[in-house]
């Protein structure tokens, strides 16, 4: 599992990106969000640099939350 705070996130429609950017490197990646902590859950098999690459690049900036 991998944690991530994303603290340009703010509604359904930054999920909804969120989510398309993942499920694009993990069709059957897991998703929880926490919308007023601003993190992101993830079980995935996608590589977590990866994943924040990927993010930063469609605008959603994200570091690994403890």
């Amino acid at each position: 599992m991998i944690k991530l705070s994303i603290p340009d996130m703010s509604c359904g429609h930054c999920a909804g990106v969120i989510t398309k950017t993942v499920k694009e490197l993990d069709q059957d990646a897991v998703i929880a969000f926490d919308m007023p902590a601003r993190t992101v859950e993830l079980n995935t098999t996608a590589a977590q640099e990866r994943i924040v690459t990927s993010l930063a690049n469609a605008g959603y900036p994200a570091t690994v939350a403890r």
